[in-house]
């Protein structure tokens, strides 16, 4: 089960990489860590630092990807944002946390995804 969820995890990222990227996004980090936990992508959209949590779910058996996502969740990516931004002061000034969530549908229809804009503040 582990190797599935590492499996399906990866994919989801590059699938969120692939859409950020033909946004005209600047993919900047992938799985940076901090001591506050592992960033999935960090890009950036303009000037902008793009803080991009990506869930992906197999089935909608557990609800939609995003629903993931929770207080305690959110609490850690603005911890892991605000430590990355200490450890990299060349970043742009303005930053966001994104949420991409990616429902996997069965060959041969693509993915379903959508993008949270600066989902968490």
């Amino acid at each position: 089960m582990a190797d599935h969820n590492r499996t399906l995890g990866k994919w989801g990222e590059e699938t969120a990489a692939a859409h950020l990227l033909a946004r005209g996004y600047t993919i900047l980090a992938r799985n940076a860590r901090t001591p506050y936990g592992e960033l999935d992508l960090v890009a950036t959209d303009g000037r902008v630092t793009v803080f991009v949590e990506v869930k992906t779910r197999a089935t909608t058996a557990f609800g939609p990807p995003e629903a993931a996502v929770t207080p305690r969740k959110q609490a850690h990516l603005l911890a892991a944002a605000e430590a990355y931004l200490q450890a990299h002061p060349e970043a742009p000034g303005d930053w966001r946390v994104d949420v991409v969530a990616i429902q996997r549908r069965p060959a041969p229809q693509a993915p379903e995804i959508v993008h949270f804009e600066n989902a968490i503040s």
